[in-house]
């Protein structure tokens, strides 16, 4: 339910165009829909600017299909996230309403960029090929949001003539999204470049010492760099998402 529906609900009524008991029905499941296995926050997107977003893993295609389709009923855009096969193929004849990204192992509403959404920049910059998948989430989840996006992709500190050819337009962006695993140096790089402030994901990539991620987070978190923060291993959602609303016009 959005701001831009309850004002034309309350608009049709004041109107004459809807009768009470249909102004009423419009209402039906706000602020929370109920299907059993879930409590569907319907008021969200006119709390915080978006909708509720459907994290997919440890749920059953059957419930992630009930789930997106009482949001699509409610006007709700859709995101979704970590979703596999079974996912996709339970939502597969929506497809028409819906993109599904295998690389980001996304399910999203298609949709149009948002008016302004030029002046929303985030560059997603990822230090390897391997990060990829976790910096799609970050891109499509910022995109999703109202942001528009610059991937840069495969740019580690391993060659860093890499970088420093892309740097510029990385300057351009209001907020800068780094992606890396192994050792994790290239939040600290970034964050010693750009004026922006740096997201830094730490991905699961790297060999036994890396400990699936934490040697990055742990090398992330005591960066000398300023304007640096820092999200869970491999959570590019949450550096989506937080770089959509830093990059959000006030």
């Amino acid at each position: 339910m959005t701001k831009d529906r309850i004002t034309s609900i309350l608009e049709g009524y004041k109107a004459g165009a809807l009768d009470l008991p249909s102004a009423l029905d419009a209402f039906k499941g706000f602020p929370t829909t109920e299907l059993g296995y879930a409590s569907l926050d319907t008021q969200r997107e006119l709390r915080v600017g978006f909708p509720e977003v459907v994290y997919c893993a440890g749920k059953s295609p059957a419930q992630v299909r009930g789930i997106v389709d009482a949001l699509l009923d409610k006007g709700c855009a859709i995101l979704a996230t970590r979703a596999d096969e079974g996912h996709f193929a339970a939502v597969g004849d929506l497809e028409g309403k819906l993109v599904l990204d295998r690389v980001s192992r996304t399910i999203r509403s298609r949709r149009d960029p948002e008016a302004g959404s030029e002046r929303r920049l985030v560059a997603v910059v990822t230090a390897g090929t391997s990060d990829i998948p976790v910096a799609e989430e970050a891109a499509v989840t910022a995109e999703a949001c109202g942001a528009r996006v610059d991937r840069v992709f495969d740019v580690g500190v391993a060659g860093l003539h890499r970088l420093l050819g892309r740097i510029d337009g990385i300057r351009r962006a209001r907020v800068v999204v780094a992606v890396a695993g192994m050792e994790g140096a290239l939040a600290s790089v970034l964050g010693g470049l750009v004026s922006a402030p740096v997201i830094a994901v730490p991905t699961s990539v790297g060999y036994g010492a890396s400990f699936g991620g934490l040697a990055a987070l742990l090398a992330m978190l005591n960066g000398c760099a300023a304007g640096v923060s820092v999200v869970n291993i491999d959570n590019g959602f949450g550096a989506g998402y937080q770089a959509a609303i830093i990059a959000r016009d006030r």
